[in-house]
């Protein structure tokens, strides 16, 4: 098969199983993974490569999503976290690496190998942390905490492997000791000094706008990969160290304005997973795994079972975390593709080193790189078991532990005035979790009275876009008096919750031309126009329109259904309409409750188990479900009666309301 054709397939195929892995609400991996291995069947990534080309582009790929991940790492957000991030990075690591060698000792690995694989299985990795967290959402600290390991350990893990290769290269025990400090101080050594010039030339070059912002993201991608390559020309694999604290750096300076750079970052690193992962895995054969199966299931339940509960308990005894969060991160340690990437070049590495020396060391390293064939499929194994058990199990897990929900459904409002505040209680009493953001301490007290969360603070700030814990959120609508404040804040919770969860009430300019025409003060009598004038006069309302409206880019979704602004949702709270909570039944549908309340405005229904935000184009069920509306005040007496067929109804009001139409 001809390479662009191999690429180009490959690419689709990421593409696909990511799409339809996000639709499932499964690991993408797993698809992965399933796909990458059928794939191997058919044509072999190494024949259509060639393996030097092959690992030379993983390296490469690998550095830049671990790139990717640093730079995502903000210090603010362990600063009450340093010392469980500390042992999850040295002492933890320590105890998995003895108990993952003993384990494969145990399964009938050399010794040897034992020791390597302990080394290249102690990362977890932000290619299957990251994607877990964005759909369980749990708290700050645990996903913190997740997030730091992942991608902190990853280059560890890479480094302790190299430290092991060259012991084994070595032989002798006292050489092998002496030649691993050295590996270990060389290998710090290089990255913090490629770490230091870099960190000062980029920094230097974009505080004084010498390169254009279209440039950011290909200068950030020419740094990394000349980071890595330089480093690990220097000491093998001692590049991944270096874009891992080159990220940490680059990321933590105030200096740096790197938003546009991390989303580019982003994209980059869901195509680079896709890739890697199908090719990769296309390397090992059915074969493969059916021979290594039952040793691979073995070795994969002690890692579970044992391994990762023994050393997050050892390793974070005494620190700051409780109890239900180091439960949970016992549950959480999948594997990714660091742990592929780095067993794939080591067991090749081992065949090379073996033609490259002579006599006795050459028949031990010949049959130590025989049976590193075995690594491969093991380390394959692991990482589908170990997605599937964490990525499918951990999300019951959390809820049981009140960590985290596999069914974020909460809201988060900016703004308190008093319909926000009823639309919050109203939704409370369904069982969903609301967050009121604003800074009128008047109204926050009302709210938290009524038993609603609040957070006083800036929505644009600092804490309310990266540090305000969002467990158990999954929508945003953005309801203050400035538009250009709801349409910023909009834009940066799109990041986290995604564009479809992400609302702002209707903005002031956004009228539609027909009614631009009227308010121009463009006639448009009968009598006087014409329908060419007619059609002259739309035509100028739309270029007016076109040019005094907010560009809909930068919008976001319109909630409500009619969506309003702000201005005339006050108008309608003014005038005595309150949020009342409607149960739609087959005798008391949709319908019914539209032709007694024509000026209402309907909000959110529930289900029993999700809260939906309602648009102009949402489709809504005609009954059983719960209608929240922000409605005219309910009739009383004997027309009210004649008006539901004497069914009986009550009304508390205020958010509180619900009425039971029969």
């Amino acid at each position: 098969m001809e390479p662009v054709v191999y690429l180009g397939a490959v690419l689709v195929v990421a593409a696909l199983a990511q799409w339809l892995a996000w639709a499932l609400k499964i690991p993408s991996i797993l698809l992965l993974l399933i796909l990458g291995f059928l794939g191997g069947t058919l044509v072999s990534p190494d024949e259509v490569l060639g393996r030097d080309v092959l690992f030379a582009a993983v390296t490469l790929a690998v550095g830049v999503i671990l790139f990717e991940g640093s730079l995502t790492l903000r210090l603010a957000d362990v600063r009450d976290l340093g010392k469980p991030v500390l042992r999850l990075c040295s002492v933890t690591v320590v105890i998995a690496w003895a108990l993952i060698t003993a384990a494969g000792w145990l399964m009938g690995l050399d010794p040897q190998l034992a020791l390597l694989i302990g080394a290249i299985l102690v990362v977890t990795g932000p290619t299957v942390i990251n994607p877990i967290l964005r759909q369980l959402r749990p708290t700050r600290r645990i996903s913190s905490l997740l997030r730091w390991e992942g991608i902190v350990v990853d280059p560890i893990g890479a480094i302790l492997a190299v430290l092991v290769y060259q012991a084994v290269l070595v032989g002798n025990r006292e050489d092998a000791l002496g030649t691993a400090l050295l590996t270990l101080a060389i290998s710090v050594g290089v990255a913090l000094l490629f770490t230091l010039v870099l960190a000062v030339v980029v920094e230097f070059v974009m505080v004084r706008h010498l390169v254009p912002d279209y440039l950011h993201g290909t200068l950030f991608l020419a740094v990394a990969a000349g980071g890595l390559v330089g480093s690990n020309m220097i000491q093998s694999e001692s590049g991944l160290l270096t874009v891992t604290i080159l990220g940490i750096v680059l990321g933590n300076r105030r200096t740096l304005h790197l938003e546009h750079v991390k989303e580019f970052y982003e994209h980059l690193q869901v195509l680079l997973v896709g890739v890697l992962f199908v090719i990769l895995a296309g390397r090992v054969t059915p074969q493969q795994v059916l021979d290594n199966l039952w040793m691979a299931l073995g070795f994969v339940a002690m890692l579970i079972l044992i391994v990762r509960p023994v050393s997050i308990w050892l390793g974070l005894m005494g620190t700051e975390t409780t109890r239900k969060e180091r439960l949970l991160m016992s549950g959480m340690a999948p594997r990714g593709i660091v742990a592929a990437a780095v067993t794939s070049i080591f067991a090749l590495e081992l065949e090379h080193a073996a033609e490259t020396v002579t006599g006795e060391r050459r028949e031990a390293l010949v049959q130590l790189a025989e049976e590193a064939e075995a690594m491969v499929p093991l380390v394959f194994v692991t990482i589908v078991v170990t997605v599937a058990v964490y990525g499918l199990g951990v999300g019951r897990l959390a809820e049981r532990l009140g960590l985290a929900t596999t069914n974020p459904q909460g809201v988060v409002f900016a703004g308190s005035q008093e319909w926000v505040r009823q639309v919050a209680g109203a939704l409370g009493e369904l069982g969903v979790p609301t967050i009121l953001v604003s800074q009128d301490a008047g109204e926050l007290r009302r709210a938290r009275m009524d038993g609603v969360r609040t957070e006083r603070t800036n929505i644009l700030s600092d804490y309310a876009i990266n540090d305000l814990d969002l467990a158990g959120i999954g929508s945003f609508i953005a309801a203050t008096d400035d538009d250009g404040t709801n349409t910023s804040a909009a834009r940066e919770f799109t990041h986290t919750l995604g564009r479809a969860n992400v609302y702002q009430v209707r903005r002031e300019d956004s009228l539609q031309p027909e009614d631009a025409s009227v308010t121009s003060g463009i006639p448009e009598s009968a009598s006087a126009v014409t329908a060419q004038g007619r059609t002259a006069a739309r035509s100028t309302a739309t270029k007016q329109t076109e040019r005094t409206s907010s560009s809909h880019k930068l919008a976001a979704r319109t909630p409500f259904r009619p969506a309003l602004t702000y201005a005339q949702l006050e108008e309608r709270v003014a005038n005595g309409m309150t949020v009342r909570r409607t149960q739609l039944t087959e005798t008391f549908t949709l319908v019914h409750y539209q032709e007694r309340n024509p000026d209402a405005v309907l909000m959110f229904t529930h289900d029993g188990t999700k809260a939906s935000v309602l648009t102009e184009e949402s489709d809504v069920a005609e009954s059983d479900v719960t209608l929240i509306a922000l409605a005219p005040p309910r009739e009383t007496g004997r027309g009210r009666a004649r008006e539901t067929g004497g069914g009986r109804a009550r009304d508390t009001g205020g958010g509180r309301a619900r009425d039971e139409a029969s």
